[in-house]
């Protein structure tokens, strides 16, 4: 004799949801992670902008040194702004202020060149130490950089008339740039040696690199 055995029916299991408790864990969670990876972008970034807007300026100063001994003539690395923008520029024909077709760059951002070499207190680093230098520091903001007919660096002094621009220079340069951030600013400067060689470098909260 067969005997048909009906399956049990059985309702679906609810699909259980998040509780309260568990969303606002992930919350705390994800919040965290963000406060810390967050400021770590952004310094990136920071860091990023501002040691390209030093790269931009070096390489201007190196095209002033180009045309200068091309165009067998002195000529010099000025600042200013441009359509609201700080900019430094070639001064080809030296009236002081930019014209058109003078070539320049175009800080980024809120990248600023400083008033003069940093204080080393107040959050600030100490002026950055050329090795190997034993001179008495170096030209910085306060002075304006010039190439002379030869291509070598010089300090454009306008105190005198004519104004000069005696080689080879006392000291070496070092013009600065600073930006605004979270936290303390950053700090990136532009060296060129007496001979007139160019390098970067930046500030790294410990050591200039």
């Amino acid at each position: 004799m067969r005997v048909d055995r009906k399956k049990r029916w059985t309702p679906p299991r609810r699909m259980r949801g998040f509780s309260l408790i568990e969303i606002l864990i992930v919350l705390f969670v994800v919040l965290a992670v963000a406060a810390i990876t967050i400021p770590n972008v952004l310094l990136v970034v920071s860091n990023t902008r501002l040691r390209a807007s030093a790269g931009d300026l070096a390489g201007l100063m190196q095209q002033t040194r180009m045309l200068a001994a091309k165009n067998n003539a002195i000529y010099t690395v000025l600042y200013g702004t441009r359509n609201g923008a700080r900019i430094a520029y070639i001064d080809l024909n030296h009236n002081g202020s930019f014209d058109a077709l003078e070539p320049l760059v175009e800080f980024s951002g809120t990248t600023v060149p400083a008033a003069g070499a940093p204080s080393g207190s107040g959050g600030q680093p100490a002026a950055y130490v050329l090795a190997g230098d034993t001179g008495t520091g170096a030209y910085d903001n306060t002075s304006t950089l010039a190439y002379t007919g030869r291509g070598l660096p010089c300090n454009y002094d306008t105190t005198t008339t004519p104004a000069t621009c005696s080689t080879p220079a006392a000291k070496y340069f070092a013009y600065y740039l600073t930006d605004t951030r979270v936290g303390r600013a950053g700090w990136a400067a532009v060296v060129v040696t007496k001979g007139g060689r160019t390098k970067v470098v930046t500030f790294n909260g410990a050591s200039w690199n």
